[in-house]
Order: structure tokens, then sequence, then C-alpha cells
């Protein structure tokens, strides 16, 4: 699994689905320069938990689509394949999104 961030997609993503998700980042990553922000200026400790657990709520909602995303496009045919090392591979990688 160490060459997980130079692998390829099997298939590349949809223009529209490449869209969305890119768009889920970017509201993850203006929660993120949010909280820092709130940090910044003293922000009331329960204000910037209330935010921590919004970002964590969209990171694990692009994680989950994410997850289905791989499944379809690159698991399944490996299984249908007769190759089952990604399947374990994502099982594996569900578990610590299950975490």
């Amino acid at each position: 699994m160490s060459d997980c961030c130079v692998r390829k997609r099997r298939e590349p993503w949809e223009e529209g689905e490449k869209r969305r998700m890119v768009n889920r980042l970017s509201r993850i990553e203006g929660q993120i320069k949010g909280i820092k922000a709130m940090v910044e200026d003293d922000r009331h400790c329960g204000d910037v938990l209330n935010q921590v657990a919004a970002a964590e709520k969209g990171l694990r909602a692009f994680g989950i689509l994410l997850a289905k995303s791989h499944f379809y496009s690159c698991v399944e045919p490996d299984i249908r394949d007769g190759n089952e090392e990604l399947a374990l591979e994502f099982l594996e990688i569900f578990e610590q999104l299950a975490k």
C-alpha cells in the first residue's frame, strides 16, 4: 500500500463527479481555515469545537463518497477479473475509515 499516492485510478473520474469531490474538499478546507482563524481570534472553545465537529463530519462524508467511488470503479472490476488483492486492500482502508 506504500505506492497509493502514485497509482492511477482504473478509470478516470467523470468530470461532474470530480467537480463535486473538489467542491467538497474546498468546503472542508474553508472550514479548517475558519477553525484556525477562530483560534487566532481567541474564540470560545465551544464554538471552535462545534466547527471541528462540522469539519470532521464533512471529511468523513467525503471519505465515504470516495470509498464508494473507489469500490465501483476499481475494486469491483478487479474482483470480476479474478484479482482479489485490491479487495483485501480496500477492506483494510475501510476499517481505518470506520474507526
